[in-house]
């Protein structure tokens, strides 16, 4: 029996496993990613190592599995063309990026990734929107809202990225203007759309 398994018939073990996921979280959060040890987590959680053990095979299963509890929920972004929709799923990576347990743990998780493998895969699974973010923008291109030679992944990235790196090295966090003025000057219109044109100075 897995350990999600034996948590939904055991209240008891769903306790424990959320004592432990918790203090995985607060120690990364705190102290970085190399601060996570089964010894280190059963001292701050207070749950034996054998009971540890017991859950999670190691420490690369722990961390993943507390990480998976950091994905924030979906934008359910319906509604309005996809432009907007894209907007609106920015402004709500940006929004949980200023703060959440999840944004308290990038840059430490980021830092990780840098050399380890287990925390490199961690990061990008668990990057917030992304894999919504792309399947938007292919919709757009399925239904001609969008550039049809349009690369969705690479869009993707080049959308999101300002917000995360705007995390990790700035003191304050994208405002809702801001992400609407990077969708407007990154995002390319259809062949045919109207562009605005630039201003000049003086003008």
């Amino acid at each position: 029996m897995d350990t999600a398994t034996a948590a939904a018939s055991d209240p008891r073990i769903e306790r424990t496993r959320q004592v432990v996921l918790d203090a995985v979280l607060a120690l990364v959060a705190e102290s970085g990613y190399g601060a996570v040890t089964i010894e280190a987590v059963a001292a701050r959680s207070g749950v034996a190592k054998s009971t540890i053990y017991r859950h999670w095979p190691g420490r690369a299963e722990l961390v993943n599995d507390a990480f998976r509890t950091l994905q924030p929920p979906v934008y359910e972004c319906q509604g309005g063309d996809v432009r907007s929709r894209v907007v609106r799923l920015l402004e709500e990576l940006a929004e949980r990026t200023a703060e959440s347990t999840w944004s308290a743990c990038l840059p430490s998780l980021v830092d990780a990734a840098a050399r380890d493998p287990e925390a490199r895969e961690a990061l990008h699974s668990r990057l917030a929107g992304r894999r919504t973010l792309v399947d938007l923008l292919t919709e757009g291109v399925a239904s001609g809202e969008l550039a049809p030679d349009l690369d969705a992944e690479l869009m993707a990235e080049a959308l999101a990225g300002p917000i995360l790196l705007r995390r990790l090295f700035a003191t304050t966090p994208l405002a809702s203007d801001q992400v609407r003025r990077i969708v407007e000057q990154i995002l390319p219109a259809r062949s045919g759309d109207a562009v605005p044109t630039p201003r000049r100075e003086g003008a």
